[in-house]
């Protein structure tokens, strides 16, 4: 019991870090190793744990929800799905040793990104004398990238989102946050479907049950303090969580 009241409080926490700034994975993740899962039946199981408390957030900002520049919100939204779905697929077939390692020093640049993305964004206006602007098929490339990570490991890939609308369309990081979740929400079932039927997350369905009951209640809860937030404050506390992820993640590898 004590291990199960530990993986609800982590589900709490992390669907309610996922609604407010990202960064849900480093808390789910660790809880369920901690129950006695592996670590990939781990990272399969908080994904589909996490699925709901995303869906739950994303329905709460639902009338928030504002495209990404000049992408639809369908065709970014089915290019997350697919680039989840095969993110998955590799978790499966590949180890994640390699992978694994690299992930401090792409949180590390998705920080530095969301903390002078629109900083440079401006300085290149500047200089150009023109917007700065990814096209349409270049924020396409860019997220399917993203959402093949967030399948493959999903820790802060909600971050790296922001980082990219950030520093390529100059997007508040703030005013993204709604369509962020709503990404989020994408990547997650696509990976979860699959996880499903070719893992052995189910195994342990207790643990299971207790983080995705504490990450729906995380979810709604963490989505409506942040649609409460001020901008600059939201700003503020996603910038603080992605600072926070890539030190611990750097840590842990140590």
């Amino acid at each position: 019991m004590p291990d199960v009241l530990l993986v609800l409080l982590a589900g709490v926490a992390a669907g309610a870090l996922n609604a407010v700034g990202g960064g849900g994975t480093f808390v789910a993740l660790p809880a369920l190793v901690a129950a006695g899962l592996t670590p990939v039946t781990a990272n399969a199981a908080s994904t589909i744990a996490l699925v709901p408390g995303a869906a739950a957030s994303a329905w709460v900002y639902r009338r928030e929800i504002a495209p990404v520049g000049p992408v639809s919100t369908p065709a970014l939204t089915a290019v997350s799905a697919v680039g989840g779905g095969l993110g998955a697929a590799l978790l499966l077939a590949l180890p994640a040793a390699s992978f694994a390692a690299a992930v401090p020093w792409l949180l590390a640049f998705a920080t530095a990104l969301l903390a002078f993305g629109r900083r440079l964004s401006r300085a290149l206006h500047s200089a150009l004398g023109r917007p700065v602007g990814l096209g349409s098929r270049a924020v396409l490339a860019g997220q399917f990238l993203l959402a093949l990570y967030g399948g493959y490991f999903g820790g802060a890939v909600g971050i790296m989102m922001l980082a990219l609308w950030s520093v390529g369309l100059g997007l508040d990081p703030a005013v993204s946050n709604p369509m962020r979740v709503a990404q989020l929400a994408a990547v997650y079932l696509s990976a979860a479907a699959l996880f499903l039927v070719a893992s052995d997350a189910l195994a342990a369905p207790l643990p299971l049950a207790a983080l995705l009951t504490g990450a729906v209640a995380g979810g709604l809860i963490g989505a409506r303090v942040a649609r409460r937030l001020p901008a600059r404050l939201l700003r503020a506390v996603v910038l603080t969580t992605a600072v926070t992820t890539t030190v611990l993640y750097f840590h842990h590898r140590d």
